[in-house]
């Protein structure tokens, strides 16, 4: 690494350390941040640590929020006998985004994993459980990743919410639009001729 002042190379290296962040974007950061007004920095350094200070949990969902509640909970017009269940608080923006779900979430912060070492207990699942003896929710949407991991953890979720009495689906998954056939994995290629529908 070129030398660089100590203040400037411990930047960079700060940077380094985000993900999808490599060396040359980490230099190229640093020197804007360098060349940037002070109230610039002040004001990226002032979000970071309130981000770090005034988000928490969702005491319902375990969804990032700044209050108790994050607003989808606090949100009383979304029908909140409908569960949606997502691996992380990220996965929850492009359900929004399509407008077409209204009800509310629950994040696991993680799927299970035992190569990792993260097994159901690792996971938000108590606090899930919990909310289904209430007795509101009639339905979860297990809307976790397609992979390996998602997979299995759908599966665990499925069998213990069976027996509760409480519908459980799963997203659809398939071939993405726009896709070509020829480019489909076998996975895929199953889970699409699984999840067809009546024309």
């Amino acid at each position: 690494m070129a030398d660089f002042a100590e203040p400037l190379a411990r930047l960079i290296q700060e940077f380094r350390r985000l993900p999808g962040v490599g060396q040359k974007s980490a230099q190229r950061i640093a020197f804007h941040l360098l060349r940037a007004s002070r109230e610039d920095a002040e004001r990226l350094a002032n979000a970071v640590m309130d981000v770090k200070n005034k988000l928490g949990l969702c005491g319902i969902c375990n969804n990032i929020s700044d209050g108790d509640l994050c607003p989808y909970c606090r949100d009383e017009t979304r029908d909140h006998t409908v569960v949606c269940v997502v691996e992380e608080a990220p996965n929850v923006l492009p359900i929004e985004t399509t407008r077409q779900f209204n009800g509310v979430y629950h994040i696991l912060h993680g799927a299970i994993s035992p190569l990792r070492g993260i097994g159901p207990e690792q996971l938000r699942i108590r606090s899930l459980l919990a909310r289904l003896q209430q007795g509101v929710i009639k339905e979860v949407i297990l809307a976790t990743n397609p992979t390996v991991e998602g997979e299995a953890t759908a599966v665990y979720l499925s069998r213990l919410l069976k027996p509760l009495g409480v519908r459980a689906t799963r997203i659809a998954m398939g071939i993405p639009v726009g896709s070509d056939l020829e480019f489909a994995d076998e996975v895929t290629m199953t889970k699409s001729l699984e999840n067809r529908r009546e024309m």
